[in-house]
């Protein structure tokens, strides 16, 4: 699977979802395309226009997307998709 393909999250350093986020994907060797958004106009831009907001952590996963969240709002994200079990 290219980088193009893999689901995007949107990040912003120092963000401590963002990190936690981070730690767990990884944790679970799930493959994310990480963009950073802070000091990137066109990125912060892209992510407003998927989520109609610009709090980070927020991931688009091919087209569903989920917007300011942390770990606890993420594992049944990724359940539904049967990401994990």
């Amino acid at each position: 699977m290219s980088q193009e393909d893999l689901p995007i999250l949107y990040l912003k350093p120092g963000c401590p979802w963002c990190e936690d986020v981070v730690d767990y994907l990884a944790k679970k060797k799930i493959p994310v395309r990480k963009v950073i958004v802070s000091g990137n106009r066109e990125a912060m831009q892209e992510m407003k226009d998927l989520s109609g907001q610009t709090k980070a952590p927020t991931m688009d996963w091919h087209g569903e997307v989920l917007a300011d969240f942390g770990v606890d709002e993420l594992v049944p994200f990724l359940k539904k998709r049967g990401v994990i079990p």
